[in-house]
């Protein structure tokens, strides 16, 4: 594309549809020849699960290897268990690779442009705490003056059309 990878988040409470937009977003992208790399926060305390097993690559984390890699069929897994990763450096490994699209899931506080789901009127209040706000997407009818886009969650592709054009200039239509 021509501005090079974009990055933007989606970000709300659990079970305020993140994933299942990210996954509609990276099948629009799909659908136009684009690559996306996504990032995901455990937010749900203790590490992401991941296979346990008494193969090679574990035995040698467990003899303190920092990272280990695995491939096979077209998979690559790459393990460290020894550093707490921020954002950057994530994203920083991830400029490696050729990816037109990386949208990250959580990560509320980081910096990049990012799409706000609000499930419930409670959580209306996150709106102020946020920065870099672009978009908001409800799973209600909005009464309140809200100085962001406001798209339904039950149209996903009207929300899809403006972050395409918002983040590569071109109008794609689903």
């Amino acid at each position: 594309m021509e501005r090079g990878t974009q990055i933007f988040q989606i970000v709300g409470f659990k079970n305020s549809g993140k994933t299942t937009l990210i996954e509609r977003i990276i099948q629009y992208g799909n659908s136009y020849g684009m690559q996306s790399g996504t990032i995901k926060h455990h937010g749900h305390g203790g590490g992401p699960n991941v296979p346990i097993s008494d193969k090679d690559t574990d035995k040698h984390l467990k003899s303190g290897a920092l990272y280990t890699a695995v491939e096979g069929d077209g998979s690559l897994l790459i393990q460290n268990h020894s550093k707490d990763w921020s954002l950057n450096e994530i994203i920083e490994m991830y400029n490696h690779l050729s990816l037109d699209l990386i949208l990250i899931e959580g990560y509320k506080h980081g910096s990049f442009p990012k799409a706000v789901l609000i499930r419930k009127k409670e959580d209306l209040g996150i709106l102020e705490e946020l920065s870099n706000i672009q978009a908001v997407l409800t799973w209600f009818p909005l009464n309140e003056d809200i100085k962001f886009p406001v798209f339904s969650v039950n149209e996903p592709a009207l929300f899809i059309d403006w972050l395409f054009q918002f983040l590569f200039g071109h109008e794609h239509h689903l």
